[in-house]
């Protein structure tokens, strides 16, 4: 039975102050305002965006309500509904949020904005995924978690349940984009490379694009970009959080050469849709972007790509950055014609 949701039953945020000053209790990964592992395994997770529920500070013409789609796991996502569209059924777009694989949250605030904004502005039925975090919950359990979204959908076009017609039936299941940012572009990479490289049926699903916004992907030699690269006040990825989040994420012993990290090392026989990779100019990450645009282009995919000027990592959530609104437009209207153009 999927059961509707309002809340983020995951949050972590009870926070013992007294923690770090017991004996032999120590800070082993700690990424500032963000995160803080301890050597005994308890994980502090600042709330330092806050979770809103699917009704907070809607555009007028969105819906929005949260679906538990894996009981096992108490995975849940959050559904946007653009409801002017009445003539015709929309694409589907399936987001998984950023966070470097072990913060964040579909009930965080900046990303509640940002896709509840996008489902507007472009015409689209969005699902937010939530997703298991790691130290907890290493790689692939994120993946594995995607997958499972994907399944759910297949499911929800199958059985046509009533307790869904509120967006499936405004729904267009062939018409498939699976999306993310940063952490979040990582795992819609894996998930749909899962996907086309199984024999799994999609069917009524049949995806139409994968969309990598600032997608994170490392390795162990440094790129130019991750070396010298000025960051921009507001960028929210430094090299030094960059290889905390991929320790704390990666198998126990992997490193950033590990194919889920480095995926250029297994691109052989890729099969993927459609690709469009949003690469920031002044992201740490511009160069291993820019990179993956090659390596897809040469196993024969096409790849659209756009660089934005002057921006730095997750610049369409952060608001305070003075040019994230309107390089955020000219994100979302690539974004429309993309979607609109496969």
């Amino acid at each position: 039975m999927v059961t509707a949701i309002s809340y983020d039953p995951r949050q972590n945020v009870n926070v013992r102050k007294d923690h770090q000053q017991q004996d032999g209790i120590v800070v082993v990964e700690e990424i500032e305002g963000l995160i803080k592992v301890y050597n005994n395994g308890h994980i502090e997770r600042p709330q330092i965006v806050p979770n809103v529920p699917p009704n907070n500070s809607l555009p007028h013409d969105v819906t929005a309500k949260d679906i538990i789609f894996h009981n096992p796991t108490n995975l849940w996502s959050r559904i946007y509904l653009p409801t002017n569209y009445t003539s015709k059924k929309l694409p589907l777009f399936v987001y998984f949020h950023g966070g470097g694989f072990s913060v964040g949250s579909a009930a965080w605030k900046c990303y509640h904005d940002f896709l509840s904004t996008l489902a507007s502005k472009i015409g689209c039925v969005i699902m937010s995924v939530n997703y298991r975090l790691a130290p907890e919950n290493r790689l692939p359990a994120a993946y594995d978690d995607g997958f499972h979204a994907i399944t759910w959908l297949k499911n929800q076009a199958i059985a046509n349940s009533k307790e869904q017609t509120w967006w499936s039936s405004k729904c267009n299941f062939s018409n498939m984009f699976i999306s993310g940012d940063s952490a979040g572009a990582n795992i819609a990479y894996h998930v749909v490379v899962r996907l086309n490289s199984s024999n799994n049926n999609l069917k009524p699903l049949c995806l139409k694009g994968l969309i990598l916004i600032q997608p994170f992907f490392g390795g162990e030699y440094r790129t130019h970009s991750e070396k010298y690269s000025v960051q921009p006040p507001y960028s929210a990825l430094n090299l030094s959080a960059s290889d905390t989040y991929w320790r704390i994420a990666l198998p126990v012993g992997s490193n950033r050469d590990h194919p889920w990290c480095n995926p250029k090392r297994n691109s052989n026989n890729i099969k993927l849709p459609s690709v469009l990779i949003c690469i920031s100019e002044m992201d740490i990450l511009k160069d291993r972007n820019l990179e993956m645009c090659s390596v897809l282009r040469d196993a024969g995919i096409k790849v659209e790509k756009h660089v934005y000027k002057g921006v730095g990592h997750a610049f369409h959530i952060l608001h305070n950055s003075p040019l994230s609104q309107p390089t955020t437009q000219d994100m979302m209207t690539h974004l429309k014609a993309f979607i609109y153009n496969q």
